[in-house]
């Protein structure tokens, strides 16, 4: 998928960048160069990779730190709602602010 210098020029508009020709020439070769890499990316077959939770279990062994999902806390809602002017069902109430 390569840009033209139309789409180039439509694109900087579209991001209210002002840019020179030698500028927009130079982009042009960045943006070509890009999607370049991702229609090389896009052609490699990757149906039996798993994904990687982290870049660095590919190069050695990382063990997620993970705690298990208890609970820690007592529920102290009661308790932090005492001072609320209103409260309805355990949430807070609030005036309306908005018509």
């Amino acid at each position: 998928m390569a840009l033209t210098p139309a789409e180039v020029s439509r694109i900087a508009s579209l991001a209210r960048l002002e840019l020179s020709p030698d500028e927009q020439h130079t982009l042009l070769g960045q943006l070509n160069e890009f999607f370049g890499i991702v229609e090389r990316m896009r052609a490699v077959d990757t149906s039996g990779v798993a994904p990687l939770y982290t870049p660095l279990s590919a190069v050695q062994d990382v063990t997620l730190r993970l705690r298990d999902d208890v609970v820690s806390e007592v529920d102290q809602r009661a308790d932090h709602q005492k001072s609320a002017p209103a409260v309805e069902r355990g949430l807070f109430l609030v005036p309306r602010v908005i018509e």
